[in-house]
C-alpha cells in the first residue's frame, strides 16, 4: 500500500490551460527539511529559471521552504503534470548528487490551483514570499534568501 494513499485525489478534475496562472505546492517526503540548507535550495530555484528558459512558464513568485516550495507562474508551453514531474525529477537528482545518496526527495504529486486574472496576483504574491515570516524563520523577508516576485 502506498504511503500517500489519496494521492491520486490530486489528480481528480486536473487542467492545464497555456495562459492560465497557477498556484503551484510540492512538499518534500516525509517533510524533510532538505532546503535549511538553502545551497540545495537554490537548485529548485535553477528548475523554476529552467522552466522560464524553455518557455513552458513565467514565474510571477515563488519561495522555497525547507520542506516545500510555492510556485505563482502563467503557464505557457505543455502541461502541469510534465512541468512539475520535470522541476521535481530534475532538482531530485542534483540534490540527490550533492548530497552523495539515492532517495526519494519529494513526495507524489502536488497541489494546484488555478487563479483568475481578475485576482490580486500582487497580494497572493505577497502571501507566497511572507512565508518565512509567518514560520518564524525571519524577521524581514529581506533576510531569507530564496524568494522573489516579479512586482517586489
Amino acid at each position: 500500500m502506498s504511503s500517500f494513499p489519496h494521492a491520486h485525489r490530486l489528480r481528480v478534475g486536473r487542467f492545464s490551460e497555456p495562459g492560465r496562472i497557477y498556484l503551484l505546492t510540492a512538499v518534500t517526503l516525509n517533510r524533510q527539511p532538505a532546503f535549511k540548507d538553502w545551497h540545495l535550495g537554490r537548485l529548485v530555484v535553477n528548475e523554476f529559471r529552467q522552466a522560464e528558459q524553455t518557455g513552458a512558464a513565467q514565474s510571477l513568485a515563488w519561495v522555497v521552504m525547507p520542506d516545500h516550495f510555492h510556485w505563482l507562474l502563467e503557464l505557457h508551453n505543455g502541461d502541469l503534470p510534465r512541468l512539475m514531474q520535470g522541476t521535481k525529477s530534475r532538482s531530485a537528482r542534483t540534490v540527490n548528487k550533492i548530497r552523495g545518496i539515492q532517495a526519494p526527495l519529494w513526495q507524489k504529486g502536488y497541489f494546484d490551483r488555478a487563479l483568475r486574472r481578475e485576482e490580486d496576483l500582487k497580494t497572493m504574491a505577497r502571501y507566497i514570499v511572507a512565508n518565512p515570516l509567518r514560520a518564524g524563520m525571519v524577521e524581514h523577508i529581506g533576510d531569507y534568501p530564496l524568494w522573489d516576485a516579479i512586482w517586489l
